[in-house]
């Protein structure tokens, strides 16, 4: 069942659609809502010339209270058709996105992160009345509390020059050869960068992931995900955007599958104390260890510390101590001889690590 929302994209109503696919299908959600702008007159340049903002019917509601049903329906469907370990963004602008909030909260998922999107190059306020609109927020929900929610903390580490990635994004909007256009007009008017998407899928998803996005629009969130070597399914109502997100699928090539492994995260690896080497007879106590050029040497005690002149504690501790430094990874520090080679501690560590 679950091969009939691999890698396909459908022109019809989300509502409907949503409630065809069975429960616990996918991985992720990407969902890029109506924003219910509440656009009542035309903008207009200093110039007088007209500003091509989002007016189309998709984006009117009769009423909070309606774009609200709106709301609840659609998520509601996303968190049934979520694995139990899956999770959910959504994007919005200070029209919706705190109702949208509101009812992710209410419906049981659990809010990780709020990331804030900050346009490098957003649309000026044209009439001046009011600061200009520069930045679009991000929910990022995990299906439940106890969701086993993916995080690729060290990939992200990796992208951001070994920093920790923050909440706040500097992306620019989608322009250029990016943006999707016919007879020299968009075709959709909040076409969203693919930077953004590689940010999201590359943080939250592995590749094979089923990624939903029941919105399409144009298609950023499938394109993305097919160069990713995740599985995309999704849902666009509009005749004209969906045309539009089909050609541009097409003309998208994967990347090659070596090329998509993401780093593993330090927690994911079983974490080995100095001392279970000890328990389990891999280190006997009463071993001397020494450092690489074997001028400082240590003895193991039968608890997993160790003892170097009047010096004692954890591999690190002492290791620390005697380079005068804050801190000292003792695994890589200490080594120890076998079978006649002398070897880092570590190396007794990852073969244990292996065998498990």
């Amino acid at each position: 069942m679950e091969n009939n929302f691999k890698n396909k994209i459908i022109n019809g109503d989300s509502l409907e659609e949503l409630k065809k696919i069975p429960s616990e299908t996918f991985d992720l959600v990407f969902a890029d809502p109506p924003y219910n702008l509440q656009l009542k007159n035309s903008l207009t340049r200093p110039d007088r010339s007209k500003v091509n903002a989002v007016n189309d019917k998709w984006d009117h509601f009769e009423s909070f209270k309606k774009y609200d049903e709106f709301t609840v329906a659609w998520l509601s469907e996303c968190k049934r058709i979520l694995k139990k370990d899956g999770a959910i963004w959504v994007i919005g602008s200070y029209h919706n996105i705190f109702r949208v909030g509101t009812a992710i909260q209410n419906l049981g998922f659990w809010i990780l992160n709020d990331v804030i999107w900050n346009k490098n190059n957003p649309m000026p306020n044209f009439r001046g009345t009011r600061f200009t609109n520069a930045h679009e927020t991000l929910i990022w929900a995990s299906k439940s509390e106890k969701s086993k929610y993916t995080f690729n903390y060290q990939s992200l580490k990796c992208l951001n020059d070994d920093l920790q990635m923050r909440s706040d994004w500097n992306l620019p909007i989608c322009n250029g050869a990016e943006r999707l256009k016919k007879n020299g007009k968009k075709v959709h008017s909040t076409q969203k960068p693919e930077s953004l998407l590689h940010r999201v899928l590359l943080a939250s998803s592995n590749k094979g992931d089923m990624i939903l996005d029941p919105f399409l629009g144009s298609g950023t969130t499938a394109t993305v995900a097919k160069k990713l070597g995740r599985k995309y399914y999704g849902i666009e109502k509009e005749k004209v955007y969906f045309k539009a997100a089909e050609e541009r699928l097409k003309n998208t090539k994967p990347l090659e599958d070596n090329f998509l492994d993401t780093l593993k995260n330090n927690r994911s690896k079983p974490r080995i104390p100095f001392g279970s080497l000890v328990e389990l007879g891999i280190i006997k106590p009463g071993t001397s260890i020494f450092d690489q050029k074997k001028k400082i040497v240590a003895k193991i005690m039968a608890d997993g510390s160790i003892k170097h002149n009047q010096a004692e504690g954890s591999i690190h501790k002492v290791a620390a101590t005697i380079l005068g430094s804050e801190s000292c990874n003792g695994w890589t520090y200490w080594h120890c001889t076998v079978n006649g080679v002398s070897v880092p501690i570590d190396n007794l560590r990852q073969r244990l690590i292996s065998k498990n």
